[in-house]
């Protein structure tokens, strides 16, 4: 069975492909270099439209309503209040255009708008270099560096100067710790367990948060914080593994450190991540995104009661077992820091690379 990989590299080749969810326009070259926050690509998209049934509305058949439409045709703007059709009498039924929007399809008496175009900006989500353009959807995006993925981001991404704050991987960030001389910097700050840290750093205008654990109680107002969150290890309340604090811990005050702390997807491969550029003479290997479970390897538990424990791998059984809970899954036995032993289904374990 195959194992998803969650990655804390202190060097590694990065590749990563951006697109646009729909047509638009690639603003960058090939071979230009980027930052995490650079917009990459933009579009107009809607998913808001208002139908004007001039038939309905004037009591009339179809074809007598296409004559009163006249030279309205598709892809012309109409403001609100633009007159497309008037009715027959001595007081005409003029019927207006109530939202301006653009005309997307005409017949049978009807017109259909669209009424909510916007504009849509794609960030790159990393800073390196532009190493293939994708016509009209994005580009790929590539950096040497060292590469720490999370278990949990709040959507956004940002870059700037790391700074250390967690002098070890049990620290516990308290808001007093936040001054104003940690300003527009990326922040390694441990485990948060209170609401006023996550609010200070937004009064310095931090860059972005790296926590080892989050209290499950401020999910909801780290989600709206302005800067990004990402969190290594676990939600409650968890000392930082060893490995992702000594790489981020021993690049304190690189520059252009991204945080792109998009949330978490098992099936689209994507994971909220900290890129730390480095310089570099050759490429290293680029990771790979999966592995297949094997005895030996450090893996990280993904759900209760065990949810973000780690330990090694020592047995995969032939077959399917059945838990404790009657269910018969593809499971392994885990050997946990604390030396206990637990059996896992191998769909709740990721590979530790």
């Amino acid at each position: 069975m195959l194992a998803p990989v969650s990655h804390n590299l202190a060097l590694t080749t990065i590749v990563r492909k951006r697109v646009l969810p729909v047509h638009g326009e690639v603003i960058l070259r090939l071979n230009q270099r980027v930052l995490a926050n650079s917009v990459i690509a933009e579009a107009e998209y809607s998913h808001k439209h208002h139908l004007i049934d001039v038939a309905r509305i004037l009591s009339i058949k179809p074809k007598a309503a296409e004559k009163k439409i006249g030279d309205i045709r598709v892809g012309q703007h109409l403001a609100a209040g633009t007159i497309v059709a008037s009715g027959s009498g001595l007081i005409p039924n003029d019927i207006k255009v109530q939202q301006s929007g653009r005309v997307v399809a005409l017949g049978g008496g009807q017109i259909l708008l669209d009424t909510s175009e916007k504009e849509l900006s794609l960030k790159a989500g990393i800073s390196g270099e532009v190493i293939e353009i994708i016509p009209n959807r994005g580009v790929v995006i590539q950096e040497v560096g060292a590469l720490i993925q999370g278990i949990w981001g709040n959507g956004r991404v940002n870059s700037g100067s790391l700074h250390i704050l967690a002098e070890n991987p049990a620290h516990i960030l308290e808001a007093s710790q936040l001054d104003i001389s940690l300003r527009s910097f990326v922040i390694l700050a441990g485990s948060c367990q209170d609401a006023e840290s996550l609010k200070s750093a937004a009064d310095i205008t931090a860059r972005g948060l790296i926590l080892s654990s989050l209290h499950p109680s401020l999910l909801g107002l780290a989600r709206k914080m302005p800067y990004p969150i990402i969190v290594t290890d676990a939600i409650g309340k968890q000392a930082m593994n060893k490995t992702a604090y000594k790489i981020i811990s021993t690049n304190n005050q690189r520059e252009n450190v991204t945080v792109n702390a998009t949330a978490y997807h098992r099936y689209k491969g994507i994971r909220p991540e900290v890129i730390i550029p480095l310089p570099h003479s050759d490429l290293p290997p680029i990771p790979r995104e999966v592995e297949t479970f094997a005895p030996g390897q450090n893996v990280r538990l993904r759900r209760a009661p065990h949810a973000g424990a780690m330990g090694t791998l020592v047995e995969l059984p032939t077959g399917r077992k059945t838990l404790p809970n009657g269910l018969r899954v593809l499971a392994g036995e885990v050997k946990l820091k604390n030396g206990e032993r637990v059996t896992v289904p191998l769909v709740n374990l990721e590979v530790l690379g």
